[in-house]
């Protein structure tokens, strides 16, 4: 593995949302935003226009009470109401704020506070890869109580081929995108051969499939990998989210607790980047 980015630096893994640094019970806030509020997240959850009645018991109110909540949102163009079905969806400023959002969402600074608690819950170094000019890229890494000995620091380029995080952008990227790295690779294995793109390629199926992606000692003797994607707005793979331990120890099963702690926390961070599974492409 490679370690030719030394110059890039951990992001700051403690982030939170920006605001003041008081704990919330000691917040004031105005009581019937909030409870406005939740007739906004059910219009949100939902995904699609609802009638009073239904958006109403969705929100936990009463039909007559959400009434004026929606009147007041519809004028400011938080909602609007639909002429002919009465059903109300949200409005023109609600899809502003959210095209900001997205477009100030940082990948990297939104998965990375979920780093320490998912090293902590599953006793192994958990990292966060990007794609870059030479493959996945660590940008992140959060060290578990036992520690891999491994040569793995930020700016250490994975394999493609051998390693979990390799195997999932190669299964999410357009081919074109990963296919000449791959080539290269190939290429420059010594003593190591590396199976065809076509046979390589037909193996990712169980990763799309799966959602995620395993290694066993296949870099490095002795140490294990599980990867899941981390999905924008678009569907897109933005980054990796990859636990990394010792095999003796390291439970790889797709269906173990490990797998299921990476997934949540890869799905966490989908969701937060404005992710819908149904709009992942094939």
């Amino acid at each position: 593995m490679s370690n030719d980015f030394d110059d890039v630096r951990p992001l700051d893994s403690g982030l939170r949302s920006a605001g003041p640094r008081r704990s919330e019970g000691a917040q004031r806030g105005i009581q019937s935003v909030e409870v406005g509020g939740q007739l906004l997240r059910a219009l949100a959850h939902q995904g699609r226009p609802l009638a009073l009645k239904d958006l109403a018991r969705e929100a936990g109110m009463a039909p007559a009470k959400a009434h004026p909540y929606l009147v007041s949102f519809g004028k400011i163009g938080l909602v609007e109401q639909d002429q002919l079905s009465g059903r109300y969806g949200l409005g023109p400023l609600a899809l502003q704020l959210g095209l900001m959002s997205l477009q100030q969402s940082d990948p990297v600074r939104v998965a990375a506070p979920l780093l320490p608690e998912l090293a902590l819950c599953t006793g192994h170094t958990a990292a966060i890869a990007v794609w870059g000019n030479r493959g996945p890229t660590i940008v992140l890494l959060e060290e578990s109580p036992a520690a891999v000995h491994v040569n793995m620091r930020h700016g250490t380029v994975f394999s493609m081929a051998g390693t979990a995080s390799g195997r999932l952008f190669a299964a999410y990227l357009p081919a074109e995108a990963v296919r000449e790295v791959y080539d290269a690779e190939r290429k420059e294995a010594k003593g190591a051969a590396l199976p065809t793109w076509r046979a390589f390629a037909a193996g990712l199926n169980e990763v799309r499939r799966d959602e995620l992606s395993r290694s066993e000692g296949g870099v490095v003797a002795g140490v294990s990998a599980l990867s899941a994607p981390v999905f924008d707005h678009q569907g897109r793979i933005v980054l990796a989210l990859t636990l990394i331990g010792p095999s003796a120890s390291f439970d790889s099963r797709l269906d173990g607790a490990a797998a299921r702690e990476l997934l949540a926390a890869a799905r966490q961070a989908s969701l937060r980047l404005g992710h819908r599974p149904a709009h992942r492409p094939p």
